[in-house]
């Protein structure tokens, strides 16, 4: 856009550029604003075409946000916001910015408004990008409050969260308010905060936070090989998404993640939006996500997916294996918040004592609070693991696994093992409340895990799932 001039006396200055990008543009197109001294708030609003398309064909979407003076290099050291395709506009003051956007002074330097062409139609994809320079004296930027890492937990316990969701600050149309309300009527105990490609919401929940409700800060990678959940990062961290498996990067990018205190969860793997099935591997991931909101055909497929390496690690005799969690990733009505809810075994509601009941997988997936259980082999002598734990005992050794739930009514109970589904036990009462039991050896079984699925029709579908744990492992190390 060339130079903008100096204010001059002008309290405003405006600029459009048109162009169009085509078929396999860059996945980042920067279009370079020159911004001279003086500027109090730099403003973007912008359009672009929407042809008709044939049907199966993608169309065009176009997302959008800024780096300024201090570049567009990969780490985002310039990053100052992103919205994607949630708003076709937005501002950046000293004071205040819009939700995504981080508020700071609008320096003089080259700033570069980001497009990122999600999908682009076969005639191109042309757009028209408006910014708008006001000239005045800068406010103070605020300091950032941060909701505390600590909440007013039971000691060691079993506390429910949901690790995937979306405020304002990204795509979704809830305050982080309206979003602890809803938290807290389901039951939660905590919340991470998922917007993406933007940590500007970290400083927006300090508010929503509080001696019930203990509110983990991190960030939804939304590349476009796939989406990964930051959780329960260090305040402030951004990670940048700028990139695919084939850029070969990811793994600094997952280790700046667990740098800063939290957990690399791939999202979603097989969800069948554009852009979101996972390619970059699970070397780098600390636990994956299993089912995403309302229980559906690709939740069924990651399950499925997940259990076969889980069974190829126990075969090969490997001890590090990956926890599954699950998460709402609720945006908006009537998007449920805690549907599904990880349940997670931590020493304290403290984001590092819940941080670490996930990363060991003492952990299981529930579709409401009103599901409850509790699972566990134990051996003649008393011995006993739990979920995500060992049972050390020799590969002949006679091991009782055992079931007790409540609130999943006419459901059916599943235990599966590196080989298979081995039990299936009738419906539960309509009271929700049942036990099962289940003789096996190490020998037979070198994990267990147990599945809480609903009443189905008769055939080769399961039904949907009510809750479904970690395993237990069984046998020498």
């Amino acid at each position: 856009m060339g130079f903008f001039p100096a204010g001059g006396g002008r309290e405003r200055v405006t600029r459009t550029v048109r162009g169009t990008l085509p078929a396999g543009a860059p996945d980042y197109v920067y279009i370079p604003v020159e911004v001279p001294s003086g500027v109090r708030e730099f403003r973007v609003a912008y359009t672009y075409a929407r042809p008709s398309v044939p049907p199966g064909t993608p169309g065009n979407a176009l997302d959008v946000g800024v780096f300024d003076e201090r570049g567009t290099e990969l780490g985002g050291e310039g990053f100052r916001g992103w919205s994607g395709g949630a708003r076709t506009e937005f501002f950046v003051r000293a004071d205040e910015a819009t939700p995504g956007y981080v508020a700071g002074p609008v320096r003089a330097g080259t700033w570069h408004v980001a497009l990122g062409p999600y999908t682009v139609a076969p005639q191109g994809l042309s757009y028209e990008l408006t910014v708008t320079l006001t000239f005045g004296e800068r406010g103070e930027t605020p300091r950032p409050a941060y909701p505390p890492e600590r909440a007013r937990g039971r000691g060691r316990a079993w506390y429910r969260g949901d690790c995937h969701l979306h405020s304002w600050h990204s795509d979704g149309r809830r305050t982080p308010g309206e979003i602890a309300a809803l938290a807290r009527a389901a039951g939660l105990d905590f919340v991470n905060t998922s917007e993406h490609n933007t940590h500007a919401g970290h400083g927006a929940w300090a508010d929503a936070a509080g001696d019930d409700l203990l509110v983990l800060l991190g960030e939804e990678v939304t590349t476009r090989n796939g989406h990964a959940l930051a959780v329960g990062t260090d305040p402030g961290t951004f990670v940048d998404w700028r990139h695919r498996a084939r850029d070969d990067c990811f793994g600094r990018f997952a280790r700046r993640i667990r740098a800063a205190g939290g957990l690399v969860v791939p999202a979603h793997p097989h969800a069948p939006c554009v852009g979101c099935g996972w390619r970059f591997g699970y070397d780098e991931a600390d636990a994956v996500e299993v089912w995403n909101g309302p229980y559906t055909p690709d939740d069924e497929t990651t399950l499925a997916d997940w259990d076969a390496r889980l069974a190829s690690g126990a075969r090969g005799g490997r001890r590090e294996w990956l926890p599954a969690m699950g998460g709402s990733d609720a945006h908006r009505s009537p998007d449920a918040v805690g549907l599904p809810q990880t349940v997670v075994l931590a020493d304290d509601l403290t984001r590092r004592a819940v941080l670490a009941g996930l990363r060991a997988g003492r952990s299981y997936v529930a579709e409401s609070a009103r599901l409850s259980l509790t699972f566990t082999a134990t051996d003649a002598r008393g011995a006993r693991a739990g979920i995500g734990e060992r049972l050390d005992v020799e590969q002949d050794t006679p091991v009782t696994v055992r079931l007790e739930v409540t609130g999943a009514p006419r459901c059916t109970v599943r235990f599966v093992t590196d080989q298979g589904v081995l039990f299936t036990g009738g419906p539960l009462a309509v009271s929700g409340r049942g036990v099962a039991e289940w003789r096996t050896t190490p020998l037979r079984a070198a994990y267990v895990r147990a599945e809480i699925r609903h009443e189905t029709a008769a055939g080769p579908v399961p039904g949907v799932m009510a809750a479904l744990t970690n395993p237990v492992f069984m046998g020498r190390k």
